[in-house]
């Protein structure tokens, strides 16, 4: 059989360099990567260019454009991520935020698989996204670990989540508890930017280790297992879980549990995405269960990381209130990655926002586009109300 062609938006990020290696691993004859995708990243992306000989390579920023173009002789490179899409047999969005969007939206209308790392552009544009995944070969197959754990769980089912599945009663989500786990809101007032990024299991980029910190990583995900799987916001539950070796589980009526175990290792879920419906062949995330001495789970604190609650919140509220809950945080953890505000009023400009919202109901991508514009608007408002500057 010829090799799967594969294409990588986000390259350069923490999926993308990780997705290469899946890869490597699995040889030439499985994987064949033929589109690369970066904002801004020339050295790398370059790099990876020459060793994996892609025939199309995206980038977003203009001057590294030309940069690109002129190291890469021979090579078809573009502007937009989404042109990625028509060489792929499969499509992994690593892209970080709302900026992963396009290539979501371009890899289902084509009918082809999207393995998807990026949470943001489903939650933001769920109703969107949802009528696409009815495309003839479209599949979407999650790469975050909670996600990909839940899929794995449902597929011992008889049938599949997609709004029919009568068979589950409770998705679980575990949570790592990031940095922070166990310290009080009092604790928290003055932690510090590398206190944040400081992850006591995990190797994430900047944006997500904070997400993680605050607990929002996962209140998204809650939105996201909402949008996947078909169940409502009542029956999926959060569980502190500091070792992250259960990655997520599924509840069945007749109360019976199935979880998915491996160790922390993104290249697992990446693998399933890649392989979907076959497995890789190589062991990401074998346990030694000579070595595992104990699991252990915890409720997560709602009052300290209110994040969580927040995104269930949004959830309920629906429309466009997910995508300006995603918004205002990315506005407000960049505006903590750069010091106009603390790491506790993350959650305030997400309050904040949250708070005008105007119960809308996007029909198109353009109306997505537009609820995201006025939430940024309104977020970078409330980060100049609290800028001590």
């Amino acid at each position: 059989m010829a090799p799967v062609r594969v294409a990588v938006a986000g390259s350069t990020g923490s999926i993308g360099t990780q997705t290469l290696e899946v890869v490597e691993a699995e040889g030439p004859d499985a994987y064949d990567v033929v589109g690369l995708g970066v904002g801004s990243s020339v050295d790398v992306v370059v790099e990876q260019a020459r060793r994996h000989r892609p025939d199309v390579v995206a980038v977003a920023d203009e001057t590294a454009r030309a940069e690109v173009s002129a190291a890469l002789p021979g090579v078809d490179v573009v502007a937009d991520q989404a042109d990625l899409v028509e060489p792929a047999d499969v499509v992994i969005n690593g892209v970080v935020g709302f900026a992963g969007l396009p290539v979501t939206t371009a890899t289902l209308r084509a009918g082809k698989r999207l393995g998807l790392a990026n949470k943001e552009s489903l939650i933001a544009a769920g109703p969107v996204v949802q009528p696409m995944r009815a495309t003839p070969g479209a599949e979407l197959v999650p790469v975050d670990s909670e996600h990909c754990a839940v899929h794995q769980c449902l597929r011992s089912s008889s049938g599949f989540a997609d709004g029919s599945q009568r068979e589950v009663d409770r998705i679980v989500l575990t949570a790592s508890g990031g940095p922070f786990r166990g310290r009080t809101a009092a604790d928290l007032a003055a932690v510090t930017v590398d206190d944040a990024l400081a992850h006591p299991t995990w190797a994430m980029g900047p944006k997500i280790t904070v997400d993680s910190s605050t607990l929002m990583n996962k209140g998204l995900e809650v939105i996201e297992a909402h949008e996947l799987f078909g169940v409502g916001y009542d029956h999926i539950e959060v569980v502190v879980h500091p070792q992250s070796i259960v990655h997520s589980m599924v509840e069945f009526s007749d109360g019976s549990t199935i979880a998915q175990l491996s160790m922390p290792d993104m290249r697992l879920p990446i693998g399933y995405a890649l392989g979907y419906p076959n497995r890789i062949t190589t062991p990401f995330g074998r346990i030694d269960w000579s070595q595992l001495s104990q699991l252990d789970f915890e409720p997560p604190d709602l009052a300290t990381f209110r994040c969580l609650q927040l995104a269930y919140d949004a959830g309920r509220l629906g429309g466009t209130a997910p995508a300006w809950l995603s918004a205002a945080n990315e506005v407000a953890v960049d505006a903590f990655l750069s010091g106009l505000i603390r790491w506790n009023q993350i959650a305030d400009v997400c309050v904040a926002v949250l708070d005008e919202h105007d119960g809308a109901v996007p029909g198109t991508v353009d109306d997505v586009i537009a609820a995201d514009a006025q939430a940024r608007r309104l977020a970078e408002a409330a980060v100049r109300q609290r800028d001590p500057r």
